[in-house]
């Protein structure tokens, strides 16, 4: 089977394909940590060593992330340029100052950069014709945010942080926007604890149904979004090698087509 991040999804989507999964950058960094934490260091870059390993060639992190951005760039430097994507996200009042930092903490160039204030894009947009970035990207955990701005702005891409995954699917308004103005959705937030947990009893029925056809709630959630034609990537966030690999793991085992065609399930998810 294909490496996580080979799969490709449906191609209906025009402008920007990040690759399939990829590795969120939330837990490498640990806010407020000590900068000189070598064991901090060695977790984080084992694990993004162990995501590359498992085939995931996108890895989106911040300035937001404490160490991730600085942690990324030292486990990346050793891989071929031309085969992973880097997004980061806008931080401060100066976009064209945020990219230059980040991409001097990292110590590579930025592919891809989300923002989330409005007169960022205008920045953003010059950046990318000018060709240091590659795309620009929106980023919310608010679908009708991101459904203003496919409508009212020139974007590559939207990083929803919530709102569509098994157990809430209100988001689905602004995915087939995205598809109709061809503009990529990347998705994360999807191993929420209710699918985690089974905190709920939607979720407690969802997972019995899926058990019936051999199939973990997780690995469900995960093959969940792309399900959608606008989402070409979901983003898993890890904070060691073991977790990276586990959720490889499930990304790698096949949900048989007939479990998303279930009555039952189908009744659960709506």
């Amino acid at each position: 089977m294909a490496a996580p991040s080979q799969v490709l999804a449906p191609r209906t989507t025009g402008r920007f394909r990040p690759p399939r999964f990829g590795l969120g950058g939330s837990h490498l960094g640990d806010p407020g940590a000590d900068p000189g934490d070598e064991t901090r260091d060695e977790i984080a870059v084992a694990t993004i060593d162990a995501a590359y390993q498992a085939g995931i060639r996108f890895f989106d992190t911040s300035p937001a992330y404490g160490e991730s951005e600085r942690r990324l760039g030292t486990a990346l430097k050793r891989r071929p340029r031309g085969e992973f994507l880097v997004s980061t996200k806008v931080v401060g009042d100066d976009p064209e100052d945020s990219v230059r930092a980040s991409s001097e903490r990292l110590g590579l160039a930025v592919d891809l950069v989300f923002a989330q204030d409005d007169a960022a894009y205008p920045v953003l947009d010059r950046l990318r014709r000018d060709g240091v970035i590659k795309a620009l990207g929106a980023v919310s955990d608010d679908w009708r945010e991101l459904d203003r701005l496919v409508r009212d702005v020139e974007l590559d891409c939207v990083l929803l942080t919530a709102q569509y995954e098994l157990l809430d699917q209100s988001a689905k308004p602004l995915l087939d926007r995205c598809v109709a103005r061809g503009v990529s959705a990347v998705v994360s937030g999807v191993l929420t604890p209710q699918v985690l947990h089974m905190e709920t009893v939607q979720a407690r029925r969802l997972s019995a149904v899926c058990e019936r056809y051999g199939v973990s709630l997780p690995q469900a959630a995960l093959a969940f979004p792309s399900r959608h034609s606008a989402v070409t990537s979901v983003l898993i966030a890890a904070s060691s090698p073991a977790e990276i690999r586990a959720d490889a793991a499930l990304v790698r085992q096949p949900v048989p087509e007939r479990l998303w065609k279930d009555p039952e399930l189908l009744r659960l998810l709506s």
